[in-house]
Formats: C-alpha cells, sequence, structure tokens
C-alpha cells in the first residue's frame, strides 16, 4: 500500500550526511572573524596612543612631541624642531586611516560572516548599517574595493606632502598602484552591474 503525503504538509527532505558535515564547515571561518576582532582592538588601542601623544604634544608635553615628530618624519628627510602644521595633518591623515581600516575590518567581519557563515537576523534593529540590509559577495567586493581606494588616497596625499623626501620613481610607483586600485574597483562595480541585470533579466 503507497503513502501519499498528506496534503498541505512538504515531504520532509533527508540531507546526506557528507552535505551537513561540508555545510557544518563553513563554522571553521569563527575563528578567524573573531582574531579580526581582536585586530580591530588593536587598532582602536593604536588611535588612542596617537591622539593621546597628539593632544599630549599640543599642550606642551615633551614626550608625546618627540614620539609625533619620530612618527612624522620621513627616512631621508629633515627631522622638524617642532609640531608645525604639516606634522600635525600628517598625524590626522594617520588617525584617518586607521579609522578607515577600522571600517574595512567592520565590513569584512560583519558581512563575511553574514554572508559565508550564518544570518544575523538583523532586518528589525534600529541600529543596523544601512548596507547590511542588502549585502551579499558582489556588494562586499565593491564595498572592499572602494574601502581600499580610500585607504590608497589618504597614503598617496601624505607621500605628496612629503614629495620632497621621495625621489620621482616612488612617486610615480605609489600613483600608478592608486590608479591601478581605481581601475580594479571600476571593474569589479562594472561586473557586479552586468551580474545584476543579467538577473534580473531572468527574472
Amino acid at each position: 500500500m503507497e503513502h501519499k503525503d498528506k496534503p498541505g504538509i512538504s515531504p520532509v527532505i533527508k540531507i546526506p550526511r557528507i552535505a551537513y558535515f561540508l555545510f557544518f564547515t563553513r563554522w571553521l571561518q569563527l575563528p578567524l572573524y573573531l582574531g579580526l576582532v581582536l585586530a580591530q582592538c588593536v587598532y582602536v588601542f593604536h588611535f588612542w596612543v596617537e591622539l593621546t601623544d597628539l593632544i599630549g604634544a599640543v599642550l606642551g608635553n615633551a614626550n608625546s612631541l618627540q614620539h609625533i615628530l619620530d612618527s612624522v618624519t620621513i627616512k631621508g628627510a629633515e627631522r622638524p624642531a617642532k609640531l608645525t602644521e604639516t606634522a600635525i595633518m600628517l598625524v590626522v591623515l594617520g588617525l584617518i586611516d586607521v579609522v578607515m581600516i577600522s571600517n574595512l575590518l567592520i565590513m569584512v567581519i560583519i558581512g563575511g560572516y553574514e554572508t559565508f557563515v550564518s544570518r544575523m537576523n538583523l532586518e528589525d534593529h534600529p541600529d543596523q548599517p544601512e548596507w547590511l540590509s542588502h549585502v551579499n559577495a558582489s556588494v562586499l567586493k565593491v564595498k572592499l574595493a572602494t574601502a581600499i581606494i580610500g585607504i590608497s588616497s589618504i597614503h598617496l596625499l601624505k607621500t605628496f606632502i612629503n614629495a620632497s623626501a621621495y625621489d620621482e620613481k616612488t612617486l610615480i610607483a605609489q600613483t600608478c598602484i592608486h590608479i591601478a586600485f581605481l581601475l580594479s574597483a571600476l571593474a569589479i562595480a562594472y561586473c557586479d552591474r552586468l551580474l545584476s541585470h543579467d538577473r534580473e533579466s531572468h527574472n
């Protein structure tokens, strides 16, 4: 006698053990994301150390001043004798660089976990980032490429501020690397747009 499925009840699909095991291995990435959280903590600590030294140097602390001047002096360039506007600008650019790398880490940690490990179910959370509402592998690649361009821009600006301390080949090389990042981001965004258009045409 044949057993028929009751109407309205979906048949239970038996998942092969090997498939279940492979699916479970996604949790092996969890320690990697936890490690990036620790790296984030290191960047936060570094940010506050640099900011504290900058404030101390402005207020006249000799040790803080020496640390700031050492950190902004490029090898082969003349070391400034006091806290100049250029030195303050370089320190602030360094702080912005730390913040942008920290943002990059956040995108990799949260976006990567949401995309490759498990859903966070933050749809109704009031503090959910805007980009997380539509995150997927393609969106994450574009966001990361954009963040890398921002970081590269900061480094290139710091180089041009101290352009006299670098030779022409170094300046050209860094500019070419930055342009390569720009072209790569444009290529990724263009490919993502083509894939999105292809998916929409099939729906």
